[in-house]
């Protein structure tokens, strides 16, 4: 007699399983726990099998029926329905492993090892934000251009044009990925190639002109914050390394004695160890610093915590407290000030210059110097930089560029 949703409700559990027949091969197996189970007992090359069709309620008594009547289907085109449900299983898993998703996160995961943190940190909160709520669940393989495309017009459309290229590059090398780990055929994004408009990337603010470097200065000395960022802003002007290298430095790579800074290859943005050497102004800001936040692993904690560097913004958030707003000067644009002083009016070496700002420098043979490069001369011209900058604070003579500037 077959079931009924009242019935198949209201069965009770025993000290053993109990079958409840609906006919055709399908019963209602309660177990001794209370669980309800629909099962198909069926037969398949003449061998018996059991179909695991669902539990209840999740599965009413209505929808076992009807597939059932899609089991008896199968069987009677000689389908094995259980070895259906199986490869349809398989079929999901395979979808769900080659997602986009897995594989972005996977490819950031290898990769992201050999890049600085804050990039590493970037690109991931790109991926979060603006690509895997959207495409993030599709099957890698299954992607077209034109779906990429359609992501990148929303992000283009609330105007962050540049965003937009910077994720149609990192989908590219996602999909790069997946094309030489075998879950992919093609690169689509590469067929997105002058498919957004053109973004000019402009340059980071900086102050050039000596003339406008000496306020800047005494509104550094003059800083009414804490005293760890006034260091920082001051240490920037005479170091102008990326304002990445400079908030995570650790006392252990400060040698007092030799008078140099050793930035290791892992913070670097070239990933190459870095000598930062010491003027005597730098030891003196450092040697005040280190009373203060000498305890801490890193010359400038944050403001909550030992454990952890100060926030990136805390250089760009004390530039504009002290009036300097974000078309005028930024903590990177203490690099295009040094670098431009350093050549145009002090008139020392590009090379000595590019070694200094970490820039990859080539021999005549085209291999890359060691971080030793022209240490010497690089001393020299950083305690130079730091008593011309120390020259600008108390109105000693300004040397004027050497180019007009527009």
């Amino acid at each position: 007699m077959p079931l009924t949703e009242v019935k198949v409700r209201t069965a009770k559990p025993a000290e053993k399983q109990v079958k409840l027949s609906d006919g055709g091969g399908m019963y209602l197996l309660v177990t001794p726990s209370g669980g309800k189970c629909w099962r198909l007992k069926y037969r398949f090359l003449g061998k018996e099998k059991v179909l695991a069709i669902g539990t209840y309620p999740e599965i009413s008594l209505s929808e076992a029926r009807e597939k059932r009547l899609q089991a008896r289907k199968m069987l009677a085109n000689g389908i094995d329905p259980s070895e259906a449900k199986k490869a349809k299983k398989a079929a999901m898993v395979a979808t769900s492993e080659n997602s986009f998703e897995v594989i972005a996160r996977e490819w950031h995961h290898k990769f992201s090892a050999d890049w600085s943190e804050t990039h590493s940190v970037t690109t991931l909160r790109r991926l979060n934000a603006d690509v895997i709520p959207v495409i993030g669940a599709r099957p890698i393989s299954e992607i077209k251009a034109p779906e990429v495309l359609a992501m990148l017009r929303r992000i283009e459309s609330r105007g962050a044009l540049e965003t937009a290229h910077r994720i149609r590059t990192i989908c590219g090398q996602i999909f790069r990925y997946a094309v030489a780990t075998g879950r992919a055929d093609r690169n689509c994004a590469a067929d997105l190639k002058g498919a957004l408009p053109p973004y000019k990337k402009s340059h980071l603010s900086a102050i050039t002109n000596p003339k406008a470097v000496a306020p800047l200065l005494r509104a550094i000395d003059d800083y009414k914050g804490t005293f760890p960022v006034k260091c920082a802003l001051q240490l920037a002007a005479l170091f102008f390394v990326r304002p990445g290298e400079l908030r995570q430095a650790e006392w252990s790579e400060i040698d007092f004695d030799s008078k140099l800074w050793n930035i290791p290859a892992s913070r670097m943005k070239m990933k190459q160890p870095h000598i930062v050497p010491l003027s005597t102004q730098a030891i003196a800001i450092l040697t005040e610093l280190q009373v203060v936040t000498g305890r801490s692993l890193y010359l400038f904690p944050s403001g909550r915590s030992f454990a952890r560097p100060m926030s990136n913004n805390a250089i760009n958030a004390a530039l504009r407290r002290m009036g300097f707003d974000k078309d005028e000067m930024t903590g990177h644009g203490f690099r295009a000030m040094a670098r431009t002083i350093l050549d145009e009016v002090l008139q020392f070496r590009p090379d000595f210059i590019e070694h200094q700002l970490a820039h990859a420098v080539r021999d005549p043979n085209g291999r890359a110097y060691n971080r030793t490069a022209h240490l010497t001369e690089r001393q020299k011209m950083m305690q130079v930089w730091a008593d011309y900058l120390q020259g600008l604070k108390t109105e000693a003579k300004v040397l004027p560029l050497k180019r007009v500037e527009a």
